[in-house]
């Protein structure tokens, strides 16, 4: 079976989407499959890549030039499935990324806590060329009866495209999404990053810490505003152990800086920037934390699930779907809901609640239902229904 994976950019530096392709491709490849990735821009370092833009052409080009660029492509090479991350109207599958584009127009704009912030966002989203042109390609895709099978990566997503889009179930296929979860950590590295956290921190060892880590680039999507004031909030009463935040990621800094500076935490957090591993600090951490306002379902969140990691995340999380609230981690309704956030932290910083929380994350096996592998043979099962349904097997 050949395939073709769609994607706008492949560049595995970036992660995301663009690291999903890649452990997914390796994924499939292992079960016999011969995919080819097909990208409108980025790196081809291996044969099975074909970036399909002219070299020196924009950042972006539109949705219509990259479908004539793909169907010129696919007119010259055969492909049994055709896999698209993108909406194209000819693919076999498309997988959304980042979920519909409607529910992250909306999620985006309820991150702005201001009001009337949130509402101009909301009412100028369509100023965007790109972003409505991929939403309409979007409602059009779902429209069209023949249309591709909707891959969703988590039972969030699946109810956006029935919610949003009125989408008929049968066109839509949970295959949540996958990690690769045996990783390796550098002992060295860790350690070497856990004497530096200290040291920014001022603590020794001997003061037990607990150490949470926020992992994410965009800060204010992900909910640092939020983390940081639910720290606050229990500064006024003692844990049963100190609690510090590590920040990890390339946002932008300096207004969540001066936001714990503003909220006296600035002793009690360490912003550590761009992690090329961030399982390196997994691995000197306690609890991972990300009170997200919208997540079609987190790499992050499913990476410390497999490191035996309690998380702590919201409703608006995907990754929801891979542990059970109050045993594994806990789930906040709301990121706003910050008193509820607070009480979460606070609940791990019980040296109990950790080891309880780890030893089900084992108990349970959930590296089984979170590993990159189990997505692609759900994935596989998907290609071979398709081409039955179309004769060809």
């Amino acid at each position: 079976m050949k395939v073709a994976i769609i994607i706008e950019r492949y560049d595995i530096s970036l992660g995301g989407a663009e690291w999903l392709v890649y452990e997914l491709a390796s994924a499939l490849c292992q079960l016999g499959v011969d995919v080819d990735i097909l990208a409108a821009q980025g790196n081809n370092s291996a044969a099975n890549i074909h970036i399909l833009c002219p070299a020196g052409q924009s950042k972006h080009i539109s949705l219509a030039s990259f479908g004539k660029l793909i169907s010129n492509h696919i007119g010259r090479n055969h492909y049994d499935i055709i896999h698209s991350l993108i909406p194209l109207t000819f693919a076999d599958i498309y997988q959304p990324p980042g979920g519909s584009f409607t529910e992250t127009i909306i999620r985006n704009a309820a991150s702005y806590r201001n009001k009337l912030v949130s509402s101009y966002k909301k009412a100028t989203a369509f100023t965007n060329r790109r972003r409505s042109e991929l939403l309409w390609a979007e409602k059009k895709l779902c429209r069209d009866p023949n249309g591709p099978i909707i891959a969703a990566l988590s039972n969030y997503v699946k109810d956006q495209f029935t919610s949003h889009y009125n989408l008929n179930s049968k066109r839509i296929a949970l295959v949540p999404n996958g990690v690769k979860v045996y990783n390796q950590v550098d002992a060295e590295i860790a350690g070497k990053l856990k004497t530096q956290i200290f040291q920014q921190l001022a603590i020794e060892s001997s003061a037990n810490p607990v150490l949470f880590l926020f992992g994410a680039n965009n800060f204010r999507l992900k909910g640092l505003n939020v983390l940081i004031e639910a720290m606050a909030l229990l500064e006024k009463a003692p844990a049963p152990r100190p609690l510090y935040l590590i920040v990890a990621g390339g946002g932008k800094i300096q207004k969540f800086r001066s936001l714990a500076e503003k909220l006296n935490l600035d002793k009690k957090i360490v912003f550590l920037g761009h992690l090329p591993n961030i399982q390196n600090a997994m691995s000197i951490s306690d609890v991972a934390v990300l009170p997200t306002f919208y997540d079609p379902c987190s790499r992050y969140i499913l990476e410390a699930l497999a490191a035996c990691k309690p998380v702590i995340t919201t409703k608006f999380n995907g990754a929801s779907d891979f542990f059970v609230n109050d045993r594994h981690g806990k789930i906040i309704d709301t990121p706003e809901n910050i008193a509820a956030l607070a009480e979460a932290i606070r609940y791990f910083t019980d040296t109990k609640n950790i080891e309880n929380a780890s030893k089900a994350i084992i108990e349970d096996n959930l590296k089984d239902n979170i590993s990159i592998e189990r997505a692609a043979r759900q994935l596989l099962d998907i290609y071979e229904s398709i081409l039955q349904r179309k004769g060809r097997k």
